[in-house]
């Protein structure tokens, strides 16, 4: 049984019950934004302290979220770029599932752990005291988070093109924690570190994201333009979309 976009619910299910039993997802996924959240938010003392339009608990949460959104886009669209190029997609395209089918099963999926990643540190921000002046900017930060963290299925997408496929998975997620570690997501940075930063995937991203609570203003105490940030991810998101078709046309040529 299929719907009008060839979609399967079956295997929609049997899609999400394997990366629910696969313990990488699990970990970093689901796992590894939560812990860093309550290991560098809620686990310290200075968590309750004022951070813009809320606590720094909540500036925290919202970075941690955002890292987890694209951690999940993108090693669960590298693995459907793996699939496809190992030949499962020609598989399917013999089914009634077809690749268009297939291909919108992993996009769903992607978009579902990124929703449940983004709901588990948020859940946990509840919990333990994260707080923002108004509600709407809990609304306005994961919207954001999940609407231009798509961005990163993109890069996924190229990562699991282009490079081996039994790595692929492993290397986007460990690219985006490197590009988070220097892209002033986990730490403050200051100085030549935050110039360089600036020209980092995750830095549009997550500055973006935090807007509703800080409004541009760093912890340095500098402040951002919105257009640079705009044009951070608007940069990085044609830049993905080479990958992705440098990407499809290495593997053409591999067949």
């Amino acid at each position: 049984m299929s719907t009008a976009l060839g979609l399967s619910p079956t295997m929609l299910r049997i899609e999400a019950l394997r990366q629910i039993r696969n313990p990488y997802t699990l970990t970093f996924t689901l796992g590894m934004p939560v812990a860093m959240y309550l290991l560098f938010g809620a686990g310290m003392d200075y968590g309750s302290m004022s951070a813009g339009n809320g606590n720094v608990s909540f500036y925290v949460m919202v970075s941690m979220a955002a890292y987890g959104t694209a951690v999940a886009m993108s090693s669960l669209t590298s693995l459907a770029a793996s699939e496809a190029q190992q030949g499962w997609g020609r598989q399917l395209a013999m089914t009634p599932l077809g690749s268009a089918g297939y291909a919108a099963t992993k996009l769903i999926t992607a978009i579902t752990f990124a929703v449940i990643a983004l709901a588990a540190v948020y859940l946990a921000g509840i919990l333990t005291g994260a707080e923002a002046t108004e509600a709407w900017r809990w609304v306005a930060t994961a919207g954001i988070i999940l609407g231009v963290g798509v961005m990163f299925g993109l890069y996924g997408l190229g990562v699991g093109l282009f490079f081996n496929p039994d790595a692929s998975a492993a290397l986007a997620s460990i690219t985006l924690t490197f590009f988070a570690f220097f892209g002033n997501v986990f730490m403050p940075l200051d100085g030549v570190m935050l110039e360089i930063a600036r020209f980092t995937p995750m830095y549009g991203f997550v500055a973006l994201a935090r807007w509703p609570l800080t409004e541009g203003v760093l912890t340095t105490g500098q402040t951002d333009s919105m257009g640079v940030v705009v044009l951070n991810i608007a940069a990085w998101l044609a830049l993905f979309a080479v990958l992705v078709a440098v990407g499809v046309r290495r593997s053409r040529t591999r067949r």
